[in-house]
């Protein structure tokens, strides 16, 4: 056989064992035995040996994993992926279904879709090839995954679909694949996994490809980031098309046109979610219509077209063998109850919440006690009650102390809170708290400087403040315990480096309350510096979107406080950047045609692509959202441009050109 017969054939036979693969993992409907797949996969894996050449990217050989790699790199989501707020009962979905109706002046339909209890990703296509792969991390970065996501056979590594298209799903372990892990792993005398969703994260982020290979994991897509050509109208017609695509997306989806519709789909699958094959942990109700879900809009953390309902908790009975304090970085005194180990949904519990003293004096919680606890969302354990009728006498009441246990300063009660909290600014616990989150990865991130570390540091008295960290020297580090010239070295380079970051960062690390990594980028973004945010009035922050009352007044207090003057004083001086990095507000032009204005890309773009039409729309003021509404102010359509162009022509939006757009930019 010549180099044309070959490639031929190879061609013939990828595009017959992706079918024979779509068959069998996607649609569960296998139409030939397996010894004809193995056959045919052995023929390509012959000729591919024989012309190395020849070996194509979507070939189904070349998902069984490539070399090992050094580390993941990071991937910024260009369209976050956003949590979604969550319901635990009836009421809650109506009062979601309330405020989506008043959102909007048309008729809201609903799609209701399972929950899977796995790991969220994104797939990138680029004209139909499967380029990169990403963990949801933070929901603005996460890991590029993409050698491990090509072992899952149900991700095509190739579609029929031009331009850029971002899909979104749940990577799980089915229960076969789980049992069977677990089973092999105490063989090997290794600790079994604790649940299918912990098996399916630790498969995903193994560095060597080979053994998220051999997991068989599998994968449901259930949503789009971002779609260069589609002229789709709602998230049904998404699921459908992502269907015709190739992609395995979850049959038991419904659309619903009442909220009784939707409570009628969650208490099937309430009774009914131990008949799957697979684990899930609660249902998504979306609003269907992508212009509504823009009308919508988001809040900070959160879309407001959308919400996860969580399933009633399971719940255990064991014994509460005692109550520890722990005081956090704002100072709140925080009991968590010891117990004996208890399983609960899926994981071995030890330790739960007690919330604060008045629920433990309501409850009437004594040391001694058998207690019920659950997983509150399925996830954080907290003591529900006690079991009184299993009392022998021999249990202990519990009170909170007066007095703060780390610094021994008296406890107080704030307005309007439940919990006391330590108002000792020097308090050892917050410092030592506060630097742990300073350090964390949504705050600067500095690579080495784990909570280990940090403690170490603080109980050898290196560190007190966020200050002392850029004060460290590499002969004191030396002199501790599991502290080499290498490791030395690199955290030193890594606190250097964090220097740099940009003031959302900084702003997040300082541990102001009620300021969360979004509203840090937000404020960063308006203010630019932190000295002009320091001067900011309660209303300049207040009239911030998405910056509410309580925000606003946390932040003014924060600021007026002389301590932390001195804390930014001393940060700048060793070299910490104050300024926002990223694209400024004053930078935007106040006169341009795009300011204010909310803009809709569609059909093929020359010129630009359209992450760079995106950029330059932004810079200038405007808003890029993906589907036409009466709140579309211009859509700019490329060649090929379909219903939103229809639908922005029959709304008397204006409509531009790609040309008009460059005219714009040479301007």
């Amino acid at each position: 056989m010549n180099k044309e017969q070959a490639s031929k054939k190879i061609e013939s036979l990828i595009e017959l064992l992706n079918q024979y693969g779509y068959e069998y993992y996607v649609l569960d409907n296998p139409t030939v035995p397996d010894s004809e797949y193995d056959q045919k996969l052995r023929e390509l894996q012959q000729l591919e040996q024989d012309f190395p050449d020849l070996v194509m990217e979507n070939s189904p050989t070349q998902r069984i994993g490539g070399a090992p790699l050094a580390s993941f790199q990071k991937v910024t989501h260009n369209i976050p992926m956003l949590s979604l707020g969550n319901a635990f009962n009836e009421q809650d979905l109506r009062d979601f279904a309330r405020r989506a109706s008043n959102g909007t002046d048309q008729p809201i339909s609903f799609v209701c879709e399972l929950k899977i209890d796995g790991l969220a990703i994104s797939l990138t296509y680029e004209n139909g090839k499967f380029v990169r792969g990403a963990t949801r991390g933070d929901g603005t970065i996460g890991e590029d995954i993409t050698s491990n996501l090509k072992t899952i056979r149900s991700i095509p590594l190739s579609i029929k679909e031009e331009g850029t298209l971002e899909v979104r799903g749940e990577a799980y372990m089915p229960h076969k694949s789980f049992l069977a892990l677990n089973e092999q792993r105490e063989k090997n005398e290794e600790e079994p996994f604790a649940n299918p969703r912990n098996a399916a994260a630790g498969s995903l982020r193994q560095l060597d490809p080979k053994i998220a290979a051999k997991r068989n994991l599998d994968i449901f897509l259930y949503g789009v980031g971002e779609w260069e050509n589609s002229d789709l109208t709602s998230h049904s017609e998404h699921l459908a098309r992502l269907k015709e695509l190739g992609f395995k997306t979850n049959k038991e989806w419904k659309k619903c046109n009442t909220i009784e519709e939707v409570i009628d789909y969650v208490n099937y699958w309430t009774e009914h979610r131990n008949d799957l094959s697979y684990e899930i942990d609660g249902i998504v109700i979306k609003v269907d219509s992508l212009d509504q879900q823009d009308e919508l809009g988001f809040t900070a953390k959160s879309p407001r077209w959308a919400i996860a309902y969580k399933f009633p908790a399971e719940e255990a009975m064991t014994t509460l063998r005692d109550i520890e304090l722990s005081i956090g970085r704002t100072g709140v005194v925080t009991p968590t109850a010891i117990l004996d180990p208890v399983r609960v949904a899926g994981t071995t519990v030890q330790r739960a919440s007690l919330h604060n003293e008045d629920l433990i004096r309501e409850q009437d919680i004594r040391i001694g006690d058998k207690v019920v606890i659950k997983k509150a969302g399925d996830i954080i354990p907290k003591v529900v009650r006690s079991v009184v009728e299993q009392r022998n006498g021999d249990e202990e009441g519990f009170h909170m102390p007066e007095e703060c246990p780390a610094c021994g300063n008296e406890l107080v009660r704030l307005e309007e809170e439940v919990a006391l909290r330590c108002i000792n600014p020097n308090c050892p616990a917050q410092l030592m708290e506060g630097l742990i989150h300073f350090v964390s990865r949504n705050a600067m991130n500095i690579d080495g400087l784990g909570e280990k570390v940090i403690i170490q540091l603080f109980q050898e008295n290196l560190v007190q403040t966020m200050a002392d960290l850029y004060r460290l020297d590499k002969e004191e580090l030396l002199q501790l315990e599991r502290m080499a010239e290498k490791s030395v070295t690199n955290l030193l380079e890594a606190i250097e480096k964090s220097k740099e970051n940009s003031l959302e960062r900084l702003l997040f690390g300082l541990g102001i309350r009620f300021i969360g990594a979004k509203a840090a980028k937000t404020l960063a973004m308006e203010f630019e510096t932190i000295e002009n945010l320091q001067k900011a009035t309660y209303e300049d922050i207040l009239a911030i979107d998405e910056i509410g009352d309580k925000m606003a007044d946390s932040i003014v207090q924060y600021f007026a406080e002389e301590k932390v003057t001195e804390l930014l004083n001393s940060l700048r001086e060793l070299g910490v950047q104050m300024e926002y990095k990223g694209p400024r507000k004053s930078e935007q032009a106040t006169d341009s045609v795009f300011s204010g204005k909310t803009v809709v890309l569609t059909g093929k773009m020359e010129k630009f692509s359209r992450k760079e039409a995106k950029e330059i729309i932004e810079s200038l003021g405007g808003t890029v959202t993906g589907s036409v509404s009466k709140k579309t102010d211009i859509v700019i359509a490329g060649e090929d441009a379909g219903s939103k162009l229809d639908k922005a022509e029959k709304l008397g939006i204006d409509v531009w050109s790609e040309q008009q757009l460059e005219d714009v930019v040479g301007k």
